[in-house]
């Protein structure tokens, strides 16, 4: 369990945000996190192949970053 300190005014948006879409503001704060860490690793090996100087895979993970961007709850 963690316990996370927010100011009001985004404990009161993100409140809003689980009830439009339907579930728990526990479930969409871990849904959150996981797509800001998929995001991140996503980053992280592009860089890494961006080293490597593969630019082919490393617009592929472009072009994933971006679809990860994409809402899928509108």
């Amino acid at each position: 369990m963690l316990t996370i300190r927010l100011p009001d005014a985004h404990r009161d948006r993100l409140a809003a945000m689980a009830e439009e879409r339907g579930m728990s503001m526990e479930k969409l704060v871990e849904e959150l996190l996981v797509r800001a860490l998929a995001e991140h690793d996503t980053e992280m090996l592009f860089r890494m192949r961006a080293t490597r100087g593969d630019s082919g895979r490393g617009l592929k993970l472009l072009a994933e970053l971006d679809r990860l961007h994409v809402p899928t709850n509108i």
